[in-house]
């Protein structure tokens, strides 16, 4: 029996549920198909938002000859055959899921044909390509990242997708729960339709109904209650605020939600926006637990990610660079620039070379002189910044 999320799979980009800076009138995707041109890409995003869909709504409206492949289970021989396959056609589309698992020898077959044209590649990843994805294979691309699916959308396409089950009842409240549950993940939101369709009572699904088949902790996010984004403010207020309990508390919110991509990206904003040169360890041991988390997933993941927020909450916070660069930003923006002092343009004679003087250092000015003698950055009172500025001033002379 042919599955629900397949059943409905959009044949037209006109089907496709949100992605609507893509897809719509004057839009690129929708014009590339207008003008019957289409180039290699990548579509990046979270599963179940629409790569997928989009791919095949794009090779059915252009009719050109495809095939799919995955970077992992397919292997160098099967690349081998959709090359032959290309040039029996005169061109074909090559959709590769999983794109950013590509090993080298699958790249160096597929490059010269991407190329020449003969292959147009639409590469699929959750995975940031500016990250993971091989040089070569970006540089011939165009890359376009697909939006997290909003509660509307994924409610929307439920109701859609209501037409293809027979005799069903739900209430309005159930949809709205089967839609939060998903978390943004479209085909989550369809199987578990699917399973309260066939599980239920002459197929009248109710919101019991879909708690006893799913019974995760449901946070509504629309205007009206929690909301995504302020749970993930409350989260960064908390830590900065140095309340442990509270960032504990927004955490879980967030983690029951499976929400783990806002939570790496908030914390490592915290780690440089509100803890900075306080404690500047604290960045790289961000990372260190982002990528322990995504090395083990759900729900393993709360255990690194717990244990850094327990420590972020409790670090000493300051957030001197991060107003510092940005008065530097300001000005830059207000047209205060200048010109680069000529003996800092290369070559200059008359450019001294600081590690040659004592605490290597030697006074020169560094600014344009039209913001000679400004200051960006403020020392915060904290040990840290205490002792950098300590030492800086010793370098100067100062002290």
């Amino acid at each position: 029996m042919e599955l629900l999320a397949n059943k409905i799979r959009p044949q037209k980009l006109e089907d496709i549920i949100g992605q609507q800076h893509l897809i719509g009138e004057n839009k690129v995707l929708s014009n590339l198909v207008k003008n019957g041109k289409l180039f290699s890409m990548i579509l990046y995003g979270k599963p179940g938002i629409g790569k997928t869909s989009i791919a095949n709504a794009l090779i059915n409206e252009l009719n050109i000859k495809s095939k799919f492949l995955n970077a992992t289970t397919n292997n160098k021989a099967d690349f081998e055959i959709a090359i032959e396959e290309a040039k029996m056609y005169g061109e074909m589309f090559l959709v590769i899921d999983e794109i950013h698992r590509m090993n080298k020898a699958q790249q160096d077959i597929l490059l010269p044909h991407i190329e020449s044209g003969l292959i147009i590649l639409i590469g699929l990843t959750t995975s940031n390509p500016y990250h993971k994805i091989n040089p070569a294979i970006r540089s011939r691309c165009q890359i376009f990242e697909l939006k997290e699916l909003e509660l509307e959308d994924i409610i929307y396409g439920i109701k859609k997708a209501l037409k293809e089950l027979p005799n069903i009842k739900i209430t309005d409240e159930a949809i709205k729960c089967i839609a939060t549950l998903s978390a943004g993940d479209f085909r989550s939101a369809l199987n578990l339709l699917e399973v309260c369709y066939y599980s239920s009572n002459e197929h009248n699904i109710t919101i019991e109904d879909v708690k006893a088949i799913n019974n995760k902790a449901v946070f509504f996010h629309d205007k009206d209650e929690d909301g995504h984004y302020q749970v993930l403010s409350a989260f960064q207020k908390s830590i900065r605020g140095s309340d442990v309990d509270a960032s504990l508390h927004y955490l879980a919110r967030l983690l029951v939600a499976g929400d783990l991509d806002s939570i790496e990206r908030r914390l490592s904003v915290i780690a440089y926006e509100d803890i900075g040169l306080a404690n500047p360890g604290i960045g790289p041991k961000v990372m260190a637990a982002i990528e322990a988390a995504e090395l083990v997933g759900l729900p393993e993941a709360i255990i690194p990610l717990g244990t850094i927020v327990t420590e972020m909450a409790l670090s000493p916070k300051s957030n001197s660079a991060y107003l510092a660069i940005n008065e530097a930003i300001n000005d830059i923006n207000k047209g205060l620039s200048g010109e680069i002092p000529k003996h800092l343009i290369n070559p200059s004679p008359d450019y001294i070379y600081p590690h040659n003087y004592k605490n290597d250092y030697y006074p020169q000015e560094y600014l344009p002189e039209k913001l000679k003698n400004k200051v960006y950055y403020h020392k915060k009172d904290n040990k840290y910044e205490a002792n950098l500025n300590k030492i800086y001033d010793e370098m100067r002379g100062l002290k």
